[in-house]
């Protein structure tokens, strides 16, 4: 028995391999500090548990909707009205097992082999192994740091062919943090416009986590022309802090909505339906503590932020969201370790500081940008400023 040609094709997630190997150190005692998951250190709110706890209680443990109680999607509906100004109805709804439930389900229901789908670079780790476990290939557009990591006009024109299927916009983003203006996500649409066979999907899972009072604006909103060929994803993991929930949702036309389903009806079956409780309490339920959250964040960022530009060949742009940062490292490739490693990459580099500094992020070439290094920022001051000092530590003892 072998593995399949489509297993083959794909990796494992580098993200989710850094945060088992600092797990595996911490449970061996090692004082290592992790800035590599992508998970709020924040509680699921109180009302957001009662409202499982209370499922559990009275008995909704049974089997679901494939794709979606009728109440959650209402409250999905709901949150797209109220956040969004998109009206969908509950047939155009799709709840899935996270939000890279609903990349798979997606991508997986319509492309193949010959068909491309554009990728940004710097892009979370998933997006091309999906596309490629799909038989597709992904076609990555460069947006470095002179571009504030994001896609341009003229770039995602040049990279759309005649095989293109999808367009992946992901805001903001991760692994930079950057964030598309309602400007900017109209000029691409008018570029996508152009282009009947292409679909958006719009990955706006860190939505409520903003800075510096950016305005958060997604495609279909700002480009109603193509709100029939875009699919809006959103979840509850990031801004709810209910990332092992597994909830995540999207709105799309009723038919990409049905073939989702389709193919989750073989595969996964429901979401928990506890958990599709709990979401429900989530988007209908008080929304205050996102501002008080996000403002927690944009602390902790501009702390790293400054923290980081102190260290010796790093350069750390100020993201507009999300929690991460995504800092150039070219002034530490070429130098050695104090006891010889040569650092002749951002895998290097970030080998050096969890081996010396006791300190665990995912390198820049996970997400195809290098070299570069992605810092998730979400955890608490008196760890993030004891990661940055041994980060400089390290950087100055390069020679």
């Amino acid at each position: 028995m072998q593995q399949s040609a489509a297993l083959a094709r794909i990796s494992p997630s580098a993200t989710l391999a850094m945060t088992s190997r600092v797990l595996d150190l911490k449970r061996q005692g090692v004082d290592v500090i992790g800035l590599g998951a992508g998970e709020p250190d924040f509680d699921t709110p109180d009302h957001i548990k009662e409202a499982g706890i209370r499922a559990i209680r009275d008995g909704r443990t049974k089997y679901t909707n494939v794709d979606g109680t009728p109440e959650l999607k209402a409250a999905i509906c709901a949150k797209f009205a109220r956040d969004n100004a998109l009206a969908y109805t509950p047939d155009q709804i799709s709840v899935n097992v996270g939000g890279k439930h609903t990349l798979f389900n997606a991508l997986v229901a319509t492309i193949g082999p010959g068909d491309e789908v554009v990728v940004p670079a710097p892009y979370w780790v998933s997006y091309p192994d999906v596309v490629q476990f799909a038989g597709a290939t992904p076609v990555f557009v460069g947006a470095g740091a002179d571009q504030d990591y994001k896609l341009t006009p003229g770039a995602l024109d040049a990279a759309i062919g005649p095989r293109t299927k999808w367009v992946i916009l992901n805001s903001p983003s991760n692994p930079t943090g950057a964030a598309y203006s309602a400007d900017e996500l109209r000029a691409l649409g008018a570029v996508i416009a152009r282009h009947p066979d292409v679909w958006v999907f719009a990955d706006d899972m860190y939505e409520h986590i903003v800075y510096d009072g950016f305005e958060f604006a997604t495609i279909a909103q700002v480009c109603p022309e193509l709100y029939e060929r875009t699919l809006t994803v959103n979840g509850c993991s990031k801004a709810y802090a209910m990332t092992g929930w597994r909830i995540g949702f999207a709105g799309g036309a009723s038919w990409l909505v049905k073939a989702m389903a389709k193919l989750q009806s073989q595969s996964t079956s429901n979401p928990c339906s506890i958990a599709q409780a709990a979401a429900v309490a989530a988007l209908a339920g008080p929304q205050d503590f996102l501002a008080e959250r996000a403002a927690a964040f944009q602390s902790r960022r501009d702390l790293v932020v400054s923290m980081l530009n102190q260290a010796d060949g790093i350069t750390c742009p100020r993201p507009e969201g999300a929690f991460y940062v995504y800092p150039a490292i070219d002034g530490v490739i070429g130098r050695t370790s104090p006891k010889g490693r040569l650092i002749d990459s951002d895998e290097a580099f970030i080998g050096y500081l969890l081996d010396d500094a006791r300190v665990a992020a995912v390198h820049g070439a996970a997400f195809g940008f290098s070299p570069a290094m992605r810092i998730s920022y979400a955890t608490s001051e008196s760890l993030l400023r004891e990661a940055c000092e041994r980060i400089q530590t390290a950087t100055a003892a390069l020679r």
